[in-house]
């Protein structure tokens, strides 16, 4: 029988490249999304990747959400806990909108969604659990205390759920990309974008890919012994 993996924020970016490597290596793959419908629907009928709305900062949108896709694939054996946003503001200018907005959808989530399918894995004693942090949040940055705070976070996270889960068969481990060629610093102004290209030893921006191989990976069964780890992909911009 197919595992079932779960991947939040799996329709754009790195989630949706992510959630194709899954599919391709055999997964039975659900993808959550929020915002954009449009681009949802497109992602799902050129992938045959079903996709479900919910947000991922309310506790009670996941606790359904989880339930309907259990109902409706199967029980959640792998879970990628990728669904973020950005509201950058030095802090002396930041509103406490933007901070709990951007904590609530970055690292709240990442409890929301453990919390409603970690007692599935217990009792299956088996699970993987694969939550998505950021180079920023491991050296931080300019207008992002919000942002590195919750991706600083999801490491301490990390470590905790996965000393609690080890005996039961689940691991728990975190990527932390650096900067990728997503729709998010797609935005990010040309010449800024250049000098941050500068600092990458590598000289380029990651891909999807550079993270969905990863992610595959600590997916199955090989990565069985790997469990509270943090994993760089960022090009040697930042080495822990």
């Amino acid at each position: 029988m197919k595992k079932v993996a779960l991947v939040t924020g799996g329709t754009r970016g790195l989630g949706a490249a992510i959630a194709l490597a899954l599919q391709s290596a055999g997964y039975t793959v659900a993808a959550v999304y929020h915002n954009n419908a449009n681009a949802a629907q497109v992602y799902r009928e050129a992938t045959g990747i079903p996709v479900f709305r919910w947000d991922v900062a309310d506790y009670a949108a996941c606790h359904e959400g989880v339930q309907k896709v259990e109902s409706e694939i199967g029980p959640i054996d792998i879970l990628v806990n990728n669904a973020g946003i950005t509201s950058d503001a030095m802090l002396h200018r930041m509103t406490s909108e933007q901070w709990q907005a951007v904590v609530g959808t970055n690292l709240g989530s990442v409890f929301n969604m453990c919390r409603n399918v970690i007692d599935g894995m217990r009792e299956r004693q088996f699970g993987r659990i694969i939550n998505i942090s950021s180079v920023n949040g491991q050296r931080g940055q300019l207008g992002q205390t919000n942002y590195a705070a919750a991706k600083a976070g999801i490491l301490g996270f990390t470590k905790s759920l996965a000393l609690e889960s080890a005996r039961k068969n689940i691991t728990v481990n975190a990527i932390a990309p650096g900067y990728c060629d997503t729709e998010m610093v797609a935005a990010v102004p040309k010449d800024v974008l250049d000098k941050i290209v500068a600092t990458i030893p590598v000289g380029r921006l990651g891909s999807g890919q550079d993270v969905a191989r990863l992610a595959l990976f600590l997916a199955g069964d090989d990565a069985g012994y790997i469990t509270g780890a943090t994993f760089d992909v960022n090009g040697g911009q930042f080495m822990a």
